[in-house]
């Protein structure tokens, strides 16, 4: 079942709130009305919608309500867009896992995209993508090691390492509510069309950026065994009710057959990442559609839409 949308919010819960951004999802955790550092933000988005951000915060919370924290799933540049401004903007901590830590703080960029695993032109287009790293300095602190969630009680972080070193999911008992990043998604993130028009379908990680499919599989193997009763993801729209319980059952239990490339740079040997950042890395795979021979018109044609509605989201405000 699809999440109620309430303008441009997903309502998972009376104190949860999904935005969507072109590509990608941020959540602001408090009631209505809970004014200045009553709420907590999940993620930054895409760099350029720091406005909408603020302007729905503003709308939700109150004029100039600030955050409690700013609490990271994981620091793709699609997650952290404009991060390192709204903390400072708002004068606050950005908490993230302690494996997470090296690419918030200046000391290593995440593994190289693998441009040849899952199709589409989001795939073929990510070696452009940035790596980072970030350097919040002193800004970036790490979670708690008991899975508790700084500004947010009754909350805990999940590791579920795969996507990154250090990707947490945000669950909460005592409604099975579920913020799962991009441990999985709910759509084909690989796609360009699938990214923009969010098409459902239970989905593995984005594969182009997944460096450790092992650790992936376990990872959604651990959120299946939650159970979540509805699921907000970084891709694609919030899920609830059957329809999540069982595609998220279904991936689990066929991760290797759907999720899983059948080739590719991470597929057989993983990237090697510890608490300094990545420690090594396998080979690049054959690419049997080098960049040069992509066609140039459809990888622009791509870019130019997600450009285009990037636009028109901050347009419409």
């Amino acid at each position: 079942m699809e999440v109620a949308r309430q303008g441009q919010l997903w309502t998972l819960a009376a104190d949860v709130v999904g935005l969507p951004e072109p590509i990608v999802n941020v959540y602001f955790v408090g009631r209505p009305q809970a004014g200045d550092r009553g709420w907590t933000l999940i993620d930054t988005g895409l760099t350029g919608m720091a406005g909408k951000i603020v302007s729905a915060a503003e709308e939700r919370f109150g004029l100039a309500a600030r955050p409690a924290a700013i609490v990271l799933t994981h620091g793709h540049f699609d997650h952290v867009g404009q991060l390192a401004e709204l903390a400072e903007q708002w004068d606050v901590p950005v908490y993230a896992h302690h494996l997470e830590m090296p690419y918030l703080t200046g000391r290593s960029a995440y593994p190289p995209p693998d441009p040849t695993v899952g199709g589409g032109a989001m795939a073929r287009l990510s070696p452009l993508y940035p790596r980072g790293p970030l350097d919040l300095g002193s800004r970036a602190q790490a979670l708690p090691d008991d899975g508790s969630v700084p500004t947010l009680p009754g909350w805990r972080a999940i590791h579920t390492p795969g996507h990154t070193p250090g990707h947490v999911s945000f669950f909460r008992e005592a409604d099975r509510l579920l913020i799962a990043g991009d441990a999985f998604v709910t759509t084909k993130q690989e796609s360009a069309i699938a990214a923009l028009t969010k098409p459902i379908v239970v989905h593995g990680p984005p594969a182009y950026f997944t460096p450790d499919w092992r650790a992936s599989r376990r990872s959604v193997e651990a959120l299946a065994a939650l159970h979540p009763a509805i699921a907000g993801t970084g891709h694609g729209r919030p899920l609830a009710g059957p329809e999540l319980d069982e595609g998220l059952q279904e991936l689990a239990r066929d991760f290797d057959r759907v999720a899983v490339p059948a080739s590719g740079r991470y597929v057989a040997e993983p990237a090697v990442a510890d608490e300094r950042g990545v420690v090594s890395i396998p080979p690049a795979a054959p690419d049997p559609f080098p960049a040069r021979l992509l066609g140039l018109g459809a990888s622009f044609a791509a870019a130019a839409a997600i450009v285009a509605l990037r636009r028109r989201s901050v347009t419409s405000r």
